[in-house]
């Protein structure tokens, strides 16, 4: 679990810890993104992986497709509206931020 003022920072944000078990990562969430993010053997975070968004059948990443940006899930892709790419790219900015200052 990361350190309470961590959560904080990032509540802050509105980000917030799924509750995942997970040996050496932990899950953030805003709106529906997610994003894995190393904990390293001290309980400190580490790198933030690509975010994508959470669906019934798992993570699905951003992928273009040519110009088309898509959600690529276990069940297939799913086309990403604009708001969708941008509300996606604010989060992962907005979380590797709220980590960086700590």
């Amino acid at each position: 679990m990361p350190p309470e003022y961590l959560l904080q920072n990032l509540a802050g944000a509105g980000i917030n810890l799924l509750p995942i078990d997970l040996d050496r990562h932990v899950m953030f969430e805003r709106d529906g993104f997610v994003a894995l993010v190393e904990r390293r053997r001290d309980n400190a975070l580490g790198n933030v992986g690509a975010a994508g968004l959470l669906t019934e059948t798992g993570l699905a990443p951003l992928v273009w497709r040519g110009d088309v940006p898509a959600f690529a899930g276990k069940a297939g892709d799913r086309v990403a509206t604009p708001e969708q790419v941008d509300g996606l790219r604010r989060f992962q900015n907005d979380l590797e931020s709220a980590l960086r200052h700590v």
